[in-house]
This record gives structure tokens, sequence and C-alpha cells, in this order.
């Protein structure tokens, strides 16, 4: 009997459509099976991670990739609420931004970010991060069971 490997559940919560064509583009070579999803306000983040409206069926992620700059709520409000609920604050949380001001990096690890990582403008640069986010937190991490 063949034992069903479950995907490992990737939220991208990005506005950006280009930046979600390469980051998905990116996972997609991954050496393991990965599952990404994608939301492109930080209000729909926050329904697709109480799982309301269309999102009723959605997963919950192992990983959430989150960008700062948001339409509706932005990302340092998504990451609090995310750091503040019993339920979702146990999800990796990892800022992946264009913003490199330090006032941004301090308070998102002041909201318990797991990681702050600058987008390169570079798309090999990019990629290869995305690569090594993936590698890091799907690899050698141990992230807990759902």
């Amino acid at each position: 009997m063949k034992q069903k490997i479950n995907p490992i559940e990737i939220l991208l919560v990005e506005d950006n459509p280009g930046d979600v064509r390469l980051e998905i583009e990116a996972l997609k070579e991954a050496k393991l099976l990965i599952h990404p999803s994608v939301v492109v306000d930080g209000a729909e983040a926050m329904q697709f991670l109480h799982r309301k409206g269309r999102f009723a069926d959605a997963d919950k992620p192992d990983l959430i990739l989150l960008d700062l700059n948001l339409p509706k709520k932005d990302g340092r409000e998504v990451l609090a609420e995310i750091k503040a609920d019993d339920e979702l604050r146990r999800i990796p949380v990892v800022i992946l931004t264009t913003s490199s001001d330090e006032v941004d990096v301090l308070r998102s690890y002041n909201l318990h970010a797991n990681a702050y990582i600058v987008k390169p403008l570079d798309l090999e640069q990019f990629i290869n991060a995305i690569r090594k986010i993936e590698d890091f937190w799907l690899t050698v991490v141990r992230l807990p069971l759902k």
C-alpha cells in the first residue's frame, strides 16, 4: 500500500503579480512536494487563515511568505494578528519585502516574524533567495505537526 505524501502548504501574501510568478516558479523546482496558495492583500490573508468565505476549504499553511506593503491591510497588521492568534502563531512567517528600512526590520521582529528578507532586485538572486527559504524552512527546520 502506497503512503500518501501530503504537500507542504505555503501561503504567499503578495500583491505584485510578477513576484508571485517568480516565487511559484522557484518553488516548483523544489525537491519537495509543495502546494502554494496566493492571496493579494492583507484582508484576504486573514480570511484565508481563518478559512472564511471562498477560503473555507483552505489548508492551514506550513509556512507564510508575507510582503509588508499590501493593500487593504498591510503586512505589519497581518503579522500582528497572526502572532496574537493561538491557532496561527506557530506558523512560521517569513517577511519577504522590498523594504530595507531598519524600522520595518525591527518592528517585524518585535511582532515575532521568524525571518526578514529583502527582495533582491536581480532576477537570479530573487529566485535563489526563494530557493534558500524553501531549503531552510522546509528541509533543515523541523516544523510542528498541524
